[in-house]
């Protein structure tokens, strides 16, 4: 059965695509305007929630709270400095032998895996030692 979508999740999932990196909702919000497609920021966040739970987009959550949107197949995962934000992606994907035993084993549908590790950064560390 294939699900439709609305036009306004067919503009976002075109802008993700075309993005190398997540964006926001806001960040959405923005693009859309700027390339004249009329949408309204509810409607942006309403058409996110209905892609999540269709598995056609990955949202990643910030410490700062903040979500970031993009396709699944991007498939990153990030070193997150608590105390700057920084945000350092990694090369690789350290866990999608486990996600594929995963889903053989209990038989789950598995849309995206996020990886996330929280501390701080060599910069912050220094700082910090500083003081």
């Amino acid at each position: 059965m294939k699900i439709r979508r609305t036009r306004s999740q067919e503009k976002i999932l075109d802008l993700l695509n075309s993005q190398k990196r997540s964006l926001s909702a806001q960040d959405i919000y923005v693009e859309l305007r700027k390339r004249n497609q009329s949408v309204g920021l509810a409607t942006v966040y309403r058409a996110l929630e209905a892609l999540k739970l269709e598995g056609l987009v990955q949202v990643r959550t910030l410490a700062s709270g903040e979500s970031l949107y993009c396709p699944p197949h991007q498939d990153k995962h990030h070193l997150t400095c608590l105390q700057c934000g920084e945000s350092i992606p990694l090369g690789e994907c350290p866990v999608r032998d486990l996600e594929e035993r995963l889903h053989a084993q209990h038989r789950f549908k598995i849309f995206y895996h996020t990886l996330e590790f929280f501390g701080l950064c060599e910069s912050c560390l220094q700082a910090e030692k500083s003081v």
